[in-house]
């Protein structure tokens, strides 16, 4: 049996299939020894440190379009429309909160502050604080704010944390990608985009810059394939 450092990418509803990756690697004889995860991934790779992978799947089969919208928080907000806690005291019902520390194996979630613009891993710490941080998508989640950060969806500054999973000796490095993007040309598209918004005279832009720090790495496409996916969940 080969040991395996696993980390799952965001992207939205497609992160459900990190469900279908994981299954696979352990019918194929892998033991995953550790996890890191960003977003969804965040999300797939706590509820398996946790041991509740199962549940979680035959739990997921049950949410139609209508149990979604009852899960579905909405806010008055100006920064957000669904505040997000109430699909989260759902899991929380069958996958038990629990210090990160005490999880099987190491897991780590990545978010972003929104006001450095740079990354916070969460290593430590209750094991859903971290879930709920790293998945809070830019102006659709109720950010969280946190020891003076403001944390945002992981994916905006790492969406694939391949440098973050704790790693043992003789293991083997795992990553799963579910965006199916191409990086090099969404990054030359997008320091072209990065510069209209900073030129442009709109109001509506004006009020982006505002929300988009320049030092923050942006990652446009992911937001936005996410928007995307949650929009069709709705």
């Amino acid at each position: 049996m080969k040991d395996i450092a696993l980390v799952l990418s965001s992207g939205g509803a497609r992160g459900l299939a990190h469900i279908g990756a994981i299954e696979e690697l352990e019918a194929q004889g892998y033991r995953i020894t550790s996890i890191a995860g960003c977003s969804m991934g965040a999300l797939i790779g706590g509820v398996y440190a946790a041991g509740k992978l199962k549940e979680f799947r035959e739990w997921m089969k049950t949410v139609d379009r209508k149990k979604m919208l009852e899960l579905t928080d909405f806010s008055l907000s100006l920064n957000h429309i669904v505040k997000g806690s109430r699909i989260i005291e759902a899991i929380m019902e069958f996958v038990p909160d629990m210090p990160i520390e005490d999880l099987p194996i190491p897991y780590c979630a990545v978010a972003t502050d929104l006001k450095a613009g740079r990354e916070v891993v969460f290593d430590k710490g209750n094991l859903f604080d971290a879930i709920r941080a790293s998945i809070s998508l830019p102006s659709f989640y109720e950010p969280v704010h946190r020891d003076g950060m403001i944390l945002i969806d992981g994916g905006v500054t790492n969406p694939i944390p391949m440098n973050r999973v704790v790693r043992h000796e003789g293991d083997i490095l795992i990553g799963v990608d579910v965006s199916g993007h191409d990086y090099e040309t969404q990054w030359e598209i997008q320091q072209e985009i990065a510069e209209k918004r900073k030129n442009s005279k709109s109001l509506s832009q004006q009020i982006l810059n505002k929300l988009i720090p320049d030092n923050l790495e942006f990652n446009y496409y992911t937001m936005l394939s996410r928007v995307s996916s949650l929009m069709i969940l709705l």
